[in-house]
């Protein structure tokens, strides 16, 4: 990925050694989202699931001032529909001394970038129906609501139970 560059700000993929700037990002965006108490993340599987043998996702780090001040995490799934892998973006955060910079537009337009240049048929993502905001700015950038999905979700006990058949 080539990396962006302004003289406000800086976009460039994470590294393993990002893990922490990462997790603070994360805490942030779940404050932000009034879910602090859903986060389970550490350190530790950060680094085994974006930076392991594996890894499930990707991540765009914003930097400004000599610090991390936004991130992109990302992974690609697949449209049967199109016969196309497409990008999920499951997190765009920005902190708030540094929106309307144009952060969180710089790192949209990388996944739009990368979405191209991997052949995607999609970009998506879900966003809050309470953040007006973050509604707004997405659909200025010619996002659209998706009408007559919900979003389903097994997570906890639920899915061990699931996993088990009981």
């Amino acid at each position: 990925m080539p990396v962006s560059d302004s003289s406000a700000f800086r976009l460039r993929r994470a590294e393993a050694g990002d893990v922490s700037a990462i997790l603070g990002l994360i805490r942030e965006l779940a404050v932000y989202e009034h879910l602090e108490d859903q986060v389970e993340a550490s350190q530790d599987t950060l680094r085994q699931t974006l930076f392991g043998p594996h890894p499930y996702a990707s991540v765009i780090l914003a930097e400004a001032d000599g610090q991390a001040v936004g991130y992109a995490l990302f992974f690609h799934n697949y449209s049967t529909f199109l016969a196309k892998p497409g990008i999920f973006l499951e997190d765009l955060f920005v902190k708030p001394a540094f929106r309307k910079r144009g952060i969180g537009k710089a790192l949209l337009v990388e996944l739009a970038r990368i979405a191209e240049e991997t052949g995607c048929g999609r970009f998506e993502w879900m966003v809050l129906d309470w953040n007006a905001p973050s509604i707004a700015f997405y659909e200025a950038m010619g996002a659209r609501k998706v009408e007559g999905w919900s979003v389903m979700r097994v997570t906890g006990k639920p899915l061990s139970a699931l996993a088990s058949n009981e």
